[in-house]
């Protein structure tokens, strides 16, 4: 679904839909004055989901759905929804301060969702799904084995150094990858103590998980790059462009638009300027700390390698420097100029078969 701006314009009523694990809470509210007409809860199931379209049609034919969740627990939902061409709007879970007078029950969010969709003065569809959600599956299994394999790694190195001087001399003027290849490979002896023979057998093991995990993230690595060279190859050819970083950026933009304009993808990645005005003074702005922290991570990745490597970036680094900005102001500079770029390209270029 493309961006609307008003959902009053198109739609009588609106669905919104709480959504969690075993069941999901539906409310319709009148699109005009806000009122609620009905409500009910289903089963998060197929029969739930049949039951909710009927739910719907006893009401207007023209309808929107909002969903708390669409890429969790109401994905299921958008699924069954979009396989039926009904008009679906994404909204995040709200804040427990938003809620008014801090009530809290499922009917009562999906009136909010409803009312929360007609309130704003954009909207968008969910996430697609093929593509980009094999990436996004992708990138969670390869971050969390990235993450098990670095704890993994510390505690070898915690345990080698409080080991015993028998088995701490074997890795003394080792780096951490040495120390892992070291562990993997130790053997126990019959006549050592059960402090020894314990420590090594750990140290193996967490040295061989290190490694299994590491060979499992190359080959989710692996996975991303053919899936991003058959969808988007020409976002590989981008200076300090990765197939992670690439699969990144791929996941939050999603599909052509679904975000409206080039100021909303810098929204959307944490890196537009806030205004932080206040009487006379019109040019101060507050660092963005919202939006997709790994959309931002993205970006930095792409600054930090630019900046290492392109020379047209370091002249820029050397200018702004020159005109009394710091690293930090520069990088968020760069970010926001590296946002626009991707945005642009993503969105007008042609998709590539």
């Amino acid at each position: 679904m493309t961006s609307l701006t008003d959902l009053r314009e198109v739609v009588d009523v609106v669905i919104g839909v709480d959504t969690h694990v075993h069941t999901h809470s539906a409310a319709v509210v009148d699109a005009r004055t806000g009122g609620v007409l009905d409500e009910i809860t289903v089963e998060a199931t197929a029969d739930g989901y049949d039951q909710l379209v009927e739910f719907a049609d006893q009401h207007a034919a023209l309808r929107a759905w909002a969903i708390e969740g669409t890429g969790g627990h109401g994905a299921g939902l958008t699924r069954h929804l979009d396989r039926r061409d009904e008009v679906v709007i994404e909204l995040d879970r709200p804040q427990r301060a938003k809620r008014r007078n801090g009530a809290k029950s499922d009917p009562l969010d999906a009136i909010r969702a409803a009312r929360e969709a007609l309130s704003r003065p954009r909207l968008g569809g969910p996430r697609s799904g093929g593509d980009r959600q094999a990436l996004s599956v992708l990138l969670a299994a390869r971050r969390s084995a990235v993450n098990a394999a670095t704890d993994a790694q510390r505690q070898v190195f915690s345990l080698v150094i409080a080991a015993p001087e028998s088995i701490r001399e074997r890795f003394r003027g080792q780096k951490l990858p040495a120390m892992v290849k070291t562990a993997a490979t130790l053997r126990v002896h019959l006549s050592w103590d059960v402090e020894t023979t314990t420590t090594v057998i750990v140290l193996r093991s967490l040295a061989r998980r290190a490694r299994g995990l590491a060979e499992e993230a190359a080959e989710h690595e692996k996975a991303l790059k053919a899936i991003v060279r058959s969808w988007r190859p020409d976002l590989l050819e981008q200076l300090g462009v990765g197939p992670i970083v690439a699969a990144t950026v791929l996941c939050a933009w999603s599909h052509p638009g679904r975000i409206h304009s080039e100021a909303a993808f810098a929204m959307l990645a944490g890196v537009a300027p806030i205004p932080a005005n206040s009487g006379q003074v019109t040019t101060r702005y507050r660092l963005n700390r919202y939006g997709d922290r790994q959309l931002n991570r993205a970006l930095h990745t792409i600054v930090l390698s630019r900046i290492r490597y392109d020379e047209t970036t370091r002249h820029y680094v050397a200018r702004r420097t020159a005109e009394g900005k710091t690293t930090r102001e520069i990088k968020r500079c760069l970010k926001r100029y590296i946002a626009r770029d991707l945005y642009r390209l993503l969105e007008h270029r042609p998709i590539m078969a």
